[in-house]
Protein backbone atom coordinates (compact mmCIF):
# COMPACT_ATOMS: atom_id res chain seq x y z
CA UNK A 1 0.00 0.00 0.00
CA UNK A 2 1.50 3.24 -0.76
CA UNK A 3 1.71 6.17 1.32
CA UNK A 4 -1.33 8.13 -0.08
CA UNK A 5 -3.44 5.26 -0.44
CA UNK A 6 -3.13 4.52 3.43
CA UNK A 7 -3.59 8.03 4.62
CA UNK A 8 -6.79 7.55 2.44
CA UNK A 9 -7.78 4.65 4.75
CA UNK A 10 -7.24 6.14 7.65
CA UNK A 11 -8.95 9.57 6.73
CA UNK A 12 -12.05 7.85 4.69
CA UNK A 13 -11.58 3.78 5.41
CA UNK A 14 -14.49 1.53 7.14
CA UNK A 15 -13.78 2.29 10.55
CA UNK A 16 -13.23 -1.18 12.10
CA UNK A 17 -11.14 -3.14 9.33
CA UNK A 18 -8.94 0.24 9.25
CA UNK A 19 -8.02 -0.31 13.27
CA UNK A 20 -7.88 -4.02 12.80
CA UNK A 21 -5.43 -3.68 9.54
CA UNK A 22 -3.54 -0.90 11.04
CA UNK A 23 -3.10 -3.01 14.59
CA UNK A 24 -2.65 -6.21 13.06
CA UNK A 25 1.46 -6.13 13.24
CA UNK A 26 1.53 -4.38 16.49
CA UNK A 27 -0.55 -6.75 17.82
CA UNK A 28 1.72 -9.42 16.62
CA UNK A 29 4.47 -7.67 18.09
CA UNK A 30 2.90 -7.27 21.32
CA UNK A 31 2.62 -10.97 21.77
CA UNK A 32 6.02 -11.77 20.98
CA UNK A 33 7.42 -8.77 23.56
CA UNK A 34 4.93 -10.47 26.27
CA UNK A 35 6.32 -14.48 25.16
CA UNK A 36 10.11 -12.26 25.69
CA UNK A 37 8.66 -11.11 29.27
CA UNK A 38 7.34 -14.57 30.23
CA UNK A 39 10.49 -16.30 28.94
CA UNK A 40 12.71 -13.71 31.35
CA UNK A 41 10.65 -14.91 33.98
CA UNK A 42 10.54 -18.66 33.12
CA UNK A 43 14.72 -18.53 32.68
CA UNK A 44 15.04 -16.61 36.05
CA UNK A 45 12.60 -18.68 38.02
CA UNK A 46 15.11 -21.60 37.08
CA UNK A 47 17.43 -19.99 39.26
CA UNK A 48 15.26 -19.24 42.44
CA UNK A 49 13.46 -16.94 44.49
CA UNK A 50 16.19 -14.56 44.97
CA UNK A 51 16.67 -14.43 41.60
CA UNK A 52 12.72 -13.77 40.85
CA UNK A 53 12.83 -11.07 43.65
CA UNK A 54 15.71 -9.32 41.91
CA UNK A 55 13.33 -8.97 38.56
CA UNK A 56 11.26 -8.33 40.54
CA UNK A 57 12.31 -5.06 41.81
CA UNK A 58 13.67 -4.16 38.49
CA UNK A 59 10.98 -4.84 36.67
CA UNK A 60 8.57 -1.61 37.47
CA UNK A 61 11.60 0.38 35.85
CA UNK A 62 12.20 -1.75 33.11
CA UNK A 63 8.98 -1.78 31.99
CA UNK A 64 9.12 2.33 32.61
CA UNK A 65 12.08 2.20 29.61
CA UNK A 66 9.63 0.33 27.28
CA UNK A 67 6.15 2.00 28.42
CA UNK A 68 8.08 6.17 27.92
CA UNK A 69 9.92 4.95 24.74
CA UNK A 70 7.68 3.30 22.78
CA UNK A 71 4.37 4.38 24.46
CA UNK A 72 4.73 7.61 26.13
CA UNK A 73 7.88 9.84 24.15
CA UNK A 74 6.74 7.54 20.90
CA UNK A 75 3.20 8.17 21.10
CA UNK A 76 4.27 11.82 21.25
CA UNK A 77 6.06 11.24 18.05
CA UNK A 78 3.59 9.04 16.30
CA UNK A 79 1.05 12.25 17.21
CA UNK A 80 3.61 14.69 15.18
CA UNK A 81 4.17 13.00 12.54
CA UNK A 82 0.73 12.10 11.75
CA UNK A 83 -1.08 15.15 12.88
CA UNK A 84 1.41 16.73 10.00
CA UNK A 85 0.46 13.99 7.26
CA UNK A 86 -3.10 14.82 8.39
CA UNK A 87 -2.86 18.53 7.33
CA UNK A 88 -0.89 17.67 4.05
CA UNK A 89 2.47 19.19 6.30
CA UNK A 90 5.10 16.46 4.41
CA UNK A 91 8.18 18.68 5.62
CA UNK A 92 6.65 18.72 9.42
CA UNK A 93 6.44 15.09 9.37
CA UNK A 94 10.08 14.85 8.46
CA UNK A 95 11.15 17.62 10.75
CA UNK A 96 9.25 15.35 13.36
CA UNK A 97 11.27 12.67 12.66
CA UNK A 98 14.54 14.01 13.13
CA UNK A 99 13.87 15.93 16.48
CA UNK A 100 12.58 12.28 17.38
CA UNK A 101 15.69 10.88 16.97
CA UNK A 102 17.75 13.83 18.86
CA UNK A 103 14.99 13.10 21.89
CA UNK A 104 15.89 9.15 21.90
CA UNK A 105 19.31 9.79 22.55
CA UNK A 106 18.88 12.44 25.50
CA UNK A 107 16.46 10.51 27.00
CA UNK A 108 18.65 6.92 26.95
CA UNK A 109 21.41 9.36 28.90
CA UNK A 110 18.86 10.27 31.04
CA UNK A 111 18.18 6.65 31.72
CA UNK A 112 21.50 5.88 31.98
CA UNK A 113 22.33 8.63 34.57
CA UNK A 114 19.31 7.68 37.12
CA UNK A 115 18.92 3.72 36.58
CA UNK A 116 22.86 3.32 36.93
CA UNK A 117 23.88 6.05 38.84
CA UNK A 118 21.42 5.83 41.50
CA UNK A 119 20.08 1.81 40.76
CA UNK A 120 21.20 0.80 43.87
CA UNK A 121 19.13 3.42 46.08
CA UNK A 122 15.96 3.24 44.23
CA UNK A 123 16.05 -0.69 44.29
CA UNK A 124 17.45 -0.63 47.67
CA UNK A 125 14.00 1.57 48.76
CA UNK A 126 11.14 -0.95 46.81
CA UNK A 127 12.37 -3.22 49.94
CA UNK A 128 15.52 -4.80 48.16
CA UNK A 129 18.05 -6.38 50.49
CA UNK A 130 21.48 -8.69 50.59
CA UNK A 131 21.59 -10.72 47.74
CA UNK A 132 18.15 -9.55 46.06
CA UNK A 133 19.41 -6.06 45.75
CA UNK A 134 23.15 -7.21 44.04
CA UNK A 135 21.35 -9.27 41.51
CA UNK A 136 18.88 -6.32 40.70
CA UNK A 137 21.93 -3.83 40.65
CA UNK A 138 23.64 -5.80 37.91
CA UNK A 139 20.42 -6.59 35.73
CA UNK A 140 20.07 -2.94 35.65
CA UNK A 141 23.34 -2.10 35.54
CA UNK A 142 23.64 -3.61 31.92
CA UNK A 143 19.91 -2.89 30.94
CA UNK A 144 20.74 1.22 31.20
CA UNK A 145 23.85 1.20 30.13
CA UNK A 146 22.92 0.57 27.07
CA UNK A 147 19.29 1.75 26.87
CA UNK A 148 19.94 3.90 23.96
CA UNK A 149 19.03 0.99 21.77
CA UNK A 150 15.70 0.86 23.09
CA UNK A 151 15.17 4.17 22.71
CA UNK A 152 16.42 4.72 19.13
CA UNK A 153 14.73 1.60 17.90
CA UNK A 154 11.11 2.54 19.33
CA UNK A 155 10.96 6.37 18.22
CA UNK A 156 12.19 5.22 14.88
CA UNK A 157 9.47 2.81 15.05
CA UNK A 158 6.97 5.52 16.13
CA UNK A 159 7.54 7.64 12.90
CA UNK A 160 6.81 4.73 11.19
CA UNK A 161 3.36 4.43 12.97
CA UNK A 162 2.79 7.34 12.71
CA UNK A 163 2.62 7.27 8.97
CA UNK A 164 0.13 4.37 9.03
CA UNK A 165 2.97 2.17 8.47
CA UNK A 166 2.59 -0.31 11.29
CA UNK A 167 4.11 -3.22 8.85
CA UNK A 168 7.72 -2.03 8.89
CA UNK A 169 7.87 -1.92 12.73
CA UNK A 170 5.96 -4.80 13.56
CA UNK A 171 7.81 -6.94 11.41
CA UNK A 172 11.06 -5.54 13.09
CA UNK A 173 10.33 -5.95 16.23
CA UNK A 174 8.48 -9.90 15.57
CA UNK A 175 12.00 -10.77 14.75
CA UNK A 176 14.06 -9.21 17.02
CA UNK A 177 12.08 -10.45 19.40
CA UNK A 178 12.13 -14.24 18.23
CA UNK A 179 16.15 -13.72 18.16
CA UNK A 180 15.80 -12.55 21.86
CA UNK A 181 13.78 -15.46 23.51
CA UNK A 182 16.56 -18.27 22.78
CA UNK A 183 19.54 -15.77 23.33
CA UNK A 184 17.91 -15.01 26.92
CA UNK A 185 18.02 -18.69 27.78
CA UNK A 186 21.40 -18.92 26.30
CA UNK A 187 23.26 -16.09 28.01
CA UNK A 188 21.09 -16.76 31.48
CA UNK A 189 21.89 -20.60 31.79
CA UNK A 190 24.43 -20.79 29.36
CA UNK A 191 23.11 -22.80 26.66
CA UNK A 192 25.46 -23.68 23.25
CA UNK A 193 28.36 -23.30 25.19
CA UNK A 194 28.19 -19.75 25.80
CA UNK A 195 29.12 -18.00 29.48
CA UNK A 196 26.65 -18.69 32.14
CA UNK A 197 25.66 -14.58 32.85
CA UNK A 198 22.85 -15.54 35.34
CA UNK A 199 20.41 -12.72 36.07
CA UNK A 200 22.74 -10.57 33.62
CA UNK A 201 21.89 -12.66 30.72
CA UNK A 202 18.07 -11.64 30.11
CA UNK A 203 19.47 -7.88 29.81
CA UNK A 204 22.27 -8.43 27.69
CA UNK A 205 19.76 -10.18 25.34
CA UNK A 206 17.58 -7.36 25.19
CA UNK A 207 20.13 -4.91 24.22
CA UNK A 208 21.65 -7.04 21.60
CA UNK A 209 17.74 -7.73 20.09
CA UNK A 210 17.32 -3.81 20.40
CA UNK A 211 20.00 -2.81 18.76
CA UNK A 212 18.93 -4.74 15.72
CA UNK A 213 15.88 -3.41 15.58
CA UNK A 214 16.99 0.01 15.76
CA UNK A 215 19.48 -0.36 12.74
CA UNK A 216 16.75 -2.05 11.04
CA UNK A 217 14.17 1.21 11.57
CA UNK A 218 17.17 3.20 10.86
CA UNK A 219 17.79 1.70 7.53
CA UNK A 220 13.79 2.00 6.55
CA UNK A 221 13.88 5.47 7.36
CA UNK A 222 17.49 6.52 5.60
CA UNK A 223 17.22 4.49 2.39
CA UNK A 224 16.27 6.50 -1.44
CA UNK A 225 13.12 4.80 -1.17
CA UNK A 226 11.37 6.01 2.34
CA UNK A 227 7.97 7.33 1.89
CA UNK A 228 9.19 9.63 4.88
CA UNK A 229 13.26 10.56 5.04
CA UNK A 230 15.09 10.75 8.52
CA UNK A 231 17.35 13.57 7.68
CA UNK A 232 18.70 16.79 9.15
CA UNK A 233 16.34 19.51 9.35
CA UNK A 234 16.24 21.77 6.15
CA UNK A 235 16.20 24.53 9.08
CA UNK A 236 18.31 23.12 11.59
CA UNK A 237 16.63 21.95 14.83
CA UNK A 238 14.06 24.24 16.42
CA UNK A 239 12.17 24.57 19.51
CA UNK A 240 8.64 24.78 17.87
CA UNK A 241 9.46 21.19 16.62
CA UNK A 242 10.63 19.57 20.09
CA UNK A 243 7.79 21.07 21.21
CA UNK A 244 5.22 19.78 19.33
CA UNK A 245 6.45 16.35 20.16
CA UNK A 246 7.45 16.94 23.77
CA UNK A 247 3.79 18.73 24.68
CA UNK A 248 2.62 15.00 24.08
CA UNK A 249 5.79 13.43 25.05
CA UNK A 250 6.46 14.70 28.33
CA UNK A 251 3.21 14.86 29.62
CA UNK A 252 3.04 11.02 28.31
CA UNK A 253 6.12 10.07 30.86
CA UNK A 254 4.53 11.58 33.30
CA UNK A 255 1.60 9.74 32.96
CA UNK A 256 4.17 6.79 33.27
CA UNK A 257 5.72 7.86 36.01
CA UNK A 258 2.32 8.07 38.29
CA UNK A 259 1.50 4.61 36.21
CA UNK A 260 4.54 3.26 38.14
CA UNK A 261 3.96 4.95 40.59
CA UNK A 262 0.93 3.01 42.06
CA UNK A 263 3.14 -0.57 41.53
CA UNK A 264 6.04 0.98 43.19
CA UNK A 265 3.57 2.24 46.46
CA UNK A 266 2.72 -1.43 46.56
CA UNK A 267 6.02 -3.30 46.06
CA UNK A 268 7.23 -1.55 48.88
CA UNK A 269 4.70 -2.01 50.94
CA UNK A 270 4.52 -5.64 50.10
CA UNK A 271 7.92 -5.80 50.77
CA UNK A 272 7.43 -6.05 54.55
CA UNK A 273 6.24 -9.39 54.03
CA UNK A 274 9.88 -11.03 52.79
CA UNK A 275 11.06 -11.94 49.31
CA UNK A 276 8.55 -14.79 48.70
CA UNK A 277 5.86 -11.78 48.89
CA UNK A 278 7.73 -9.67 46.60
CA UNK A 279 8.26 -12.46 44.36
CA UNK A 280 4.79 -13.20 44.00
CA UNK A 281 3.45 -10.00 43.79
CA UNK A 282 5.90 -9.22 41.40
CA UNK A 283 4.66 -12.17 38.80
CA UNK A 284 1.29 -11.09 39.27
CA UNK A 285 1.46 -7.44 38.60
CA UNK A 286 3.51 -8.46 35.83
CA UNK A 287 0.44 -9.69 34.02
CA UNK A 288 -1.21 -6.08 34.54
CA UNK A 289 2.01 -4.47 33.00
CA UNK A 290 1.99 -7.30 30.14
CA UNK A 291 -1.81 -5.45 29.74
CA UNK A 292 -0.47 -2.12 28.34
CA UNK A 293 1.54 -3.45 25.56
CA UNK A 294 -1.82 -5.67 24.91
CA UNK A 295 -3.60 -1.90 24.75
CA UNK A 296 -0.50 -0.98 22.59
CA UNK A 297 -1.14 -2.87 20.22
CA UNK A 298 -4.58 -1.26 19.29
CA UNK A 299 -3.50 1.44 20.69
CA UNK A 300 -0.81 2.55 18.67
CA UNK A 301 -2.72 2.29 15.75
CA UNK A 302 -5.66 4.73 17.52
CA UNK A 303 -3.03 7.60 17.76
CA UNK A 304 -1.80 7.73 14.27
CA UNK A 305 -5.58 7.44 12.98
CA UNK A 306 -7.10 9.95 15.98
CA UNK A 307 -3.87 12.26 15.15
CA UNK A 308 -4.63 12.08 11.17
CA UNK A 309 -7.95 13.15 11.91
CA UNK A 310 -7.71 15.63 13.92
CA UNK A 311 -4.99 16.84 11.91
CA UNK A 312 -7.71 16.82 8.78
CA UNK A 313 -10.23 18.21 11.22
CA UNK A 314 -12.56 15.18 11.02
CA UNK A 315 -13.29 15.43 15.17
CA UNK A 316 -16.46 12.65 14.87
CA UNK A 317 -14.65 10.43 12.85
CA UNK A 318 -11.53 10.38 15.21
CA UNK A 319 -13.76 10.05 18.64
CA UNK A 320 -16.01 7.11 17.03
CA UNK A 321 -12.57 5.27 16.00
CA UNK A 322 -11.29 5.89 19.59
CA UNK A 323 -13.84 4.12 21.41
CA UNK A 324 -13.92 1.22 18.80
CA UNK A 325 -10.59 0.73 19.50
CA UNK A 326 -10.96 1.14 23.58
CA UNK A 327 -13.95 -1.30 23.75
CA UNK A 328 -12.06 -3.93 21.48
CA UNK A 329 -8.74 -3.21 23.94
CA UNK A 330 -10.95 -3.33 27.08
CA UNK A 331 -13.05 -6.81 25.59
CA UNK A 332 -9.57 -8.73 25.70
CA UNK A 333 -8.44 -7.39 28.72
CA UNK A 334 -11.38 -8.27 30.33
CA UNK A 335 -11.13 -12.05 29.31
CA UNK A 336 -7.62 -11.97 30.54
CA UNK A 337 -8.46 -10.98 33.84
CA UNK A 338 -11.34 -13.53 34.24
CA UNK A 339 -8.80 -16.26 33.27
CA UNK A 340 -6.56 -15.54 35.83
CA UNK A 341 -8.71 -14.68 38.86
CA UNK A 342 -10.43 -18.41 37.84
CA UNK A 343 -7.14 -19.96 37.44
CA UNK A 344 -4.51 -17.70 38.85
CA UNK A 345 -1.80 -20.87 38.53
CA UNK A 346 -2.03 -20.68 34.62
CA UNK A 347 -0.04 -17.88 34.91
CA UNK A 348 1.63 -18.02 38.46
CA UNK A 349 3.00 -21.54 37.05
CA UNK A 350 5.19 -20.30 34.45
CA UNK A 351 7.33 -18.42 36.78
CA UNK A 352 7.87 -20.60 40.30
CA UNK A 353 6.27 -23.47 42.56
CA UNK A 354 7.27 -21.90 45.46
CA UNK A 355 4.16 -21.59 48.12
CA UNK A 356 4.84 -18.56 48.82
CA UNK A 357 5.02 -16.59 46.39
CA UNK A 358 1.93 -18.75 44.74
CA UNK A 359 -0.17 -17.68 47.50
CA UNK A 360 0.98 -14.36 47.30
CA UNK A 361 -0.21 -13.85 43.40
CA UNK A 362 -3.11 -15.92 43.77
CA UNK A 363 -4.57 -13.45 46.41
CA UNK A 364 -3.78 -10.58 44.10
CA UNK A 365 -4.99 -11.78 40.47
CA UNK A 366 -8.59 -12.84 42.75
CA UNK A 367 -8.74 -9.63 43.15
CA UNK A 368 -7.58 -7.18 40.83
CA UNK A 369 -8.07 -9.37 38.25
CA UNK A 370 -11.56 -8.25 37.61
CA UNK A 371 -11.02 -4.98 36.47
CA UNK A 372 -8.73 -6.31 33.87
CA UNK A 373 -11.10 -5.46 31.01
CA UNK A 374 -11.54 -1.15 32.42
CA UNK A 375 -7.77 -1.27 32.21
CA UNK A 376 -7.35 -2.55 28.73
CA UNK A 377 -10.29 0.26 27.85
CA UNK A 378 -8.53 2.79 29.92
CA UNK A 379 -5.15 2.40 28.10
CA UNK A 380 -6.93 2.37 24.82
CA UNK A 381 -8.40 5.58 25.33
CA UNK A 382 -4.50 6.74 26.61
CA UNK A 383 -3.54 6.14 23.65
CA UNK A 384 -6.19 7.52 21.74
CA UNK A 385 -5.58 10.70 23.41
CA UNK A 386 -2.33 11.57 22.34
CA UNK A 387 -3.08 11.60 18.84
CA UNK A 388 -5.60 14.70 19.47
CA UNK A 389 -2.38 16.58 21.31
CA UNK A 390 -3.61 17.29 24.38
CA UNK A 391 -2.35 15.53 27.56
CA UNK A 392 -4.37 17.22 30.49
CA UNK A 393 -7.12 14.80 31.05
CA UNK A 394 -4.61 12.20 30.62
CA UNK A 395 -2.83 13.02 33.39
CA UNK A 396 -5.80 13.80 35.94
CA UNK A 397 -7.12 10.25 35.36
CA UNK A 398 -3.95 9.05 36.66
CA UNK A 399 -3.86 11.26 39.42
CA UNK A 400 -6.80 9.45 40.25
CA UNK A 401 -5.85 6.49 40.12
CA UNK A 402 -2.48 6.45 42.17
CA UNK A 403 -4.41 8.62 44.76
CA UNK A 404 -7.51 5.90 44.98
CA UNK A 405 -4.71 3.03 44.10
CA UNK A 406 -1.23 4.43 46.18
CA UNK A 407 -3.11 6.31 49.13
CA UNK A 408 -5.71 3.90 49.65
CA UNK A 409 -3.21 1.04 49.89
CA UNK A 410 -1.65 2.83 52.39
CA UNK A 411 -4.93 3.73 54.83
CA UNK A 412 -6.00 0.31 54.45
CA UNK A 413 -2.93 -1.24 55.88
CA UNK A 414 -2.00 1.68 58.58
CA UNK A 415 -5.22 2.88 59.57
CA UNK A 416 -8.20 0.68 58.91
CA UNK A 417 -6.25 -2.82 59.48
CA UNK A 418 -7.78 -4.21 56.13
CA UNK A 419 -4.16 -6.24 55.19
CA UNK A 420 -3.37 -7.19 51.52
CA UNK A 421 -7.21 -7.76 50.84
CA UNK A 422 -7.79 -4.78 51.15
CA UNK A 423 -4.93 -3.38 49.94
CA UNK A 424 -5.65 -5.15 46.57
CA UNK A 425 -8.93 -3.65 46.59
CA UNK A 426 -7.67 -0.18 46.37
CA UNK A 427 -5.65 -1.20 43.26
CA UNK A 428 -8.74 -2.58 41.92
CA UNK A 429 -10.88 0.35 42.93
CA UNK A 430 -7.86 2.60 40.95
CA UNK A 431 -8.09 0.66 37.50
CA UNK A 432 -12.06 1.71 37.62
CA UNK A 433 -11.55 5.10 38.65
CA UNK A 434 -8.87 5.39 35.63
CA UNK A 435 -11.07 4.17 33.13
CA UNK A 436 -14.02 6.43 33.87
CA UNK A 437 -11.80 9.93 34.20
CA UNK A 438 -10.40 8.80 30.56
CA UNK A 439 -14.44 8.11 29.18
CA UNK A 440 -15.42 11.10 30.01
CA UNK A 441 -12.47 13.00 29.09
CA UNK A 442 -13.85 12.01 24.92
CA UNK A 443 -16.55 14.52 25.48
CA UNK A 444 -13.98 17.40 26.25
CA UNK A 445 -12.55 20.22 23.07
CA UNK A 446 -9.71 18.06 22.00
CA UNK A 447 -12.20 15.71 20.63
CA UNK A 448 -14.91 18.09 19.48
CA UNK A 449 -13.50 20.96 17.35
Amino acid sequence: MTPAERRQMMLAGPIVPTILALATPNVLNVAMQSLVSIADGYFIGQLGVIDLAALALVFPTQMTLGMMSAGAMGGGISSSVARALGSGNKAGAEAAAAHALAIAIGMAALFGLVFVGFGRQIYGALGGSGAALDRAEAFATILFSGCVAHWVANSMASVLRGTGDMKTPGLALVVTAAIQIPLTGALTLGWFGLPAFGIRGPAIAAVIAFALAALWMLSKLTGEKAALRLRWPVDGFRWRAFRDILKVGLIACLVVILTNGTVLVVTGLIGREGDAAIAGYGIGSRLEYMLIPISFGIGAALTALVGTNIGAKQYARAQRMAWTGALMAGAVAATIGAIVAIWPDLWLGLFTTNPGALASGRHYLSIVGPAYGFFGLAMALYFASQGTGEMIWPVGANITRITIAGGGSLLALDHFGWGVSGLYACVALGIVAFSAVLAFSTTRRAWTG
